[in-house]
């Protein structure tokens, strides 16, 4: 198998692995944002509470956070670097109350590390 035969396989195994059911974290969610002018990776905690059916809700109005939502509402604590591994181990090391899953954990090293590519190579970044 050639080198785009193996990045076509890739692409496709990425794609159906980012639309897959999964468990929420109940201790909240993270965006991910990284500004170009100050040069860090801004990493946003929300928290929200996990219904029956697997649904984040907003702990202030229990109805359900959509993705689209023009509604924006305010994370409860900002952390700020320069690396993926800075913010990883602050979130994981001094802060670890933030995260009860390893798929969780591993989700954010994933997006952090192009977070912190984004960064350095002056890009665009796109949480998936």
């Amino acid at each position: 198998m050639d080198s785009s035969q193996n990045l076509d396989e890739k692409i496709k195994i990425d794609n159906s692995l980012s639309n897959r059911y999964i468990d929420l974290d109940p201790n909240g969610y993270f965006i991910i944002k990284v500004d170009l002018k100050e040069n860090k990776i801004i990493l946003e905690h929300f928290l929200n509470n996990i219904n029956d059916d697997g649904y984040a809700l907003d702990p202030e109005t229990n109805e359900p956070i959509k993705c689209d939502s023009q509604n924006k509402r305010v994370c409860d604590e900002v952390f700020e670097g320069i690396s993926a591994k800075q913010l990883g181990v602050l979130i994981t090391e001094k802060r670890n109350d933030l995260i009860t899953r390893f798929d969780h954990a591993l989700y954010l090293g994933r997006e952090l590390q192009k977070a912190e590519e984004c960064l350095y190579k002056k890009l665009p970044y796109i949480q998936d």
